[in-house]
């Protein structure tokens, strides 16, 4: 990136991606676009989980994920045995998203691994990994940041902001979210 004139030439994209990622990003957008948003609400579920393991998503089994679902890298997705995301959820994913076994993102959801390097005049993108434990509900809403661990059997209430990690066996809630009181324990086998 040159300075000319003392101001910062913007004219090319801050991040370098190679040729296989964007061409991965290419193929997956024209799938998700033809194949993925297209099906059917219900009973497709195999088949947008047959999807995104074609893209190298690990998807476990009994996993029930919505047509309007958006998930930006599906080789960086991860998600555990029974679990359900709910319709327009944003899975933003430059990094690992983990969501364990048994587990609910909720409707109008993000889950944002990308975010920018204010303090480089560049503002370049910066990620890190979300991982949501096993059990985990994280209702409508709610917005969870880089880098961030919501524990095992927690709850995170609608419209929660959540900048980070999230203990087991919470109720947690709030801009900025924080832990509320225990949970009653369900714990599975």
């Amino acid at each position: 990136m040159s300075q000319t004139g003392g101001e910062l030439d913007l004219t090319t994209s801050r991040t370098k991606w190679s040729k296989s990622i964007i061409i991965r990003r290419i193929l997956w957008g024209i799938c998700w676009t033809l194949f993925f948003r297209p099906s059917p609400k219900l009973f497709f579920y195999g088949w947008r989980n047959m999807l995104l393991r074609l893209f190298g998503a690990k998807v476990g089994a009994k996993v029930k994920i919505h047509n309007s679902v958006k998930v930006l890298y599906p080789w960086e997705l991860e998600i555990g045995e029974g679990s359900w995301i709910g319709w327009d959820v944003d899975v933003y994913n430059y990094a690992r998203v983990k969501i364990g076994r048994m587990s609910v993102v909720s409707q109008y959801s993000y889950l944002c691994t990308g975010t920018h390097d204010f303090e480089d005049p560049t503002f370049p993108l910066t990620y890190q990994p979300i991982t949501i434990g096993d059990q985990a509900w994280v209702a409508a809403k709610c917005f969870v940041a880089p880098g961030v661990t919501i524990g095992d059997g927690t709850i995170i209430a609608s419209a929660s902001v959540v900048t980070k990690d999230m203990p087991e066996w919470q109720i947690c809630a709030g801009n900025p979210c924080k832990p509320i009181k225990p949970r009653p324990s369900i714990r599975s086998n």
